[in-house]
């Protein structure tokens, strides 16, 4: 069991200061915005709340004093729960409400973190075994202080939830919109964390052995700081990732146009407005052409292809009408390029049509559905 909890707390100390060390490297170039300020902040004290952990998982003691590691992380936990709460007014609220409700937030904190610090030594926190601090053992005064920690994390996680959803909802940047929902998922999480540990004190000193399920609370908390460690980050490296999934998406469909280009440019080589080239530095423009080639062709080919052909080996009725019509477009391409070599022109045949009549100028729109022609048509080749 107290393998599992220290991999646990290793996974969240090694999400807090990988983030950390990720916000540490944009110092120059924001380190005059108040927000990025802040983050850098809640991130400094989610690191020391993990550091003062792993202390206190040792012997408690701290600068020669007993249990002082678990009063310094639970002090720092709180103080980062409360700026994890400015960090959302930043994001969202206006310049003159963050800076409002920053002031209360403040102050809470620092009420809470005295009140903490007074029980603590009212309780003789310094002179009680650590374990004291982890199920109570019975003592009122550190039921009282473990309570009162576990709603101070809990409601800043009810506070970050409520605000999530329609914050999420006002912004038009799609890296924080995705931040803010991480976030609420976050707060989700470390609320069943909350839940679990309350749920670990009060059978505890109920005399109550739940066994295994102990280990609840540790697995949500290391879950629940890794999402918030990412959901911290999100802002500054989600646009970057957003790129490198469009990126990935059309360097596919980039290939998967391949073998219908390859064959649409045998048929008519006068497409091609340069030579063809492998290399994929210039992705954009290449793809772009790649479609315009393959359209090119496709028109070229109007003479010989016959309306009668619907691609009728390609898939079933359960399929989506588009699937089908994708299949028919790839029937008739195939046939016509068969009918162009033979010289055959059909009597039945597209010389005035368009491709289903496709919006051609939806570049997005379009490069999908000739995915979808060109994912066909490979298949139409390998059956014969």
């Amino acid at each position: 069991m107290n393998t599992i909890r220290t991999l646990c707390f290793a996974m969240a100390a090694l999400s807090s200061y990988a983030a950390l060390v990720y916000r540490l490297g944009q110092v120059r170039r924001n380190r005059r915005e108040r927000a990025y300020r802040t983050l850098v902040a809640t991130l400094l004290l989610q690191c020391l709340t993990f550091t003062m952990g792993a202390v206190a998982m040792g012997d408690g003691s701290f600068l020669g004093v007993g249990n002082l590691a678990i009063l310094l992380m639970h002090l720092s936990a709180v103080a980062f729960c409360v700026s994890a709460q400015i960090i959302l007014l930043h994001w969202a609220a206006s310049e003159a409400e963050a800076a409002r409700r920053s002031r209360y937030w403040l102050i809470t904190g620092i009420a809470l973190d005295i009140l903490l610090t007074v029980l603590f030594l009212v309780a003789d926190g310094t002179g009680r075994p650590a374990s004291d601090f982890d199920t109570g053992s019975g003592q009122p005064l550190v039921l009282t202080y473990l309570l009162l920690f576990i709603v101070s994390q809990a409601v800043p996680c009810v506070t970050i939830f409520r605000q999530c959803g329609p914050y999420a909802r006002m912004t038009d940047k799609p890296s924080l919109r995705q931040a803010l929902r991480l976030l609420s998922v976050a707060a989700v999480v470390l609320f069943l964390y909350c839940t679990a540990r309350t749920v670990n004190i009060l059978t505890a000193a109920a005399g109550l052995d739940i066994g295994a399920w102990r280990l609840a609370s540790n697995l949500f908390s290391a879950a629940g700081i890794a999402i918030l460690s990412i959901s911290l980050t999100v802002p500054s490296w989600g646009g970057p990732a957003v790129r490198l999934l469009d990126w990935a998406d059309n360097y596919h469909a980039y290939r998967v146009l391949f073998p219908l280009w390859r064959d649409l440019y045998e048929s008519s080589p006068d497409i091609v407005l340069e030579p063809p080239g492998s290399s994929v530095s210039d992705l954009d423009y290449r793809l772009h052409r790649r479609v315009v080639e393959i359209r090119d062709g496709w028109r070229d080919l109007r003479p010989y292809i016959d309306r009668r052909v619907n691609g009728a080996d390609g898939p079933g009725a359960e399929a989506s009408a588009e699937s089908r019509q994708a299949f028919a477009e790839a029937a008739r391409i195939r046939q016509a390029l068969h009918a162009k070599r033979a010289g055959t022109v059909p009597e039945d045949n597209m010389d005035a049509a368009d491709f289903e009549d496709r919006d051609s100028d939806n570049f997005a729109a379009e490069t999908a559905w000739l995915t979808q022609v060109a994912t066909a048509y490979r298949k139409l080749s390998k059956v014969g």
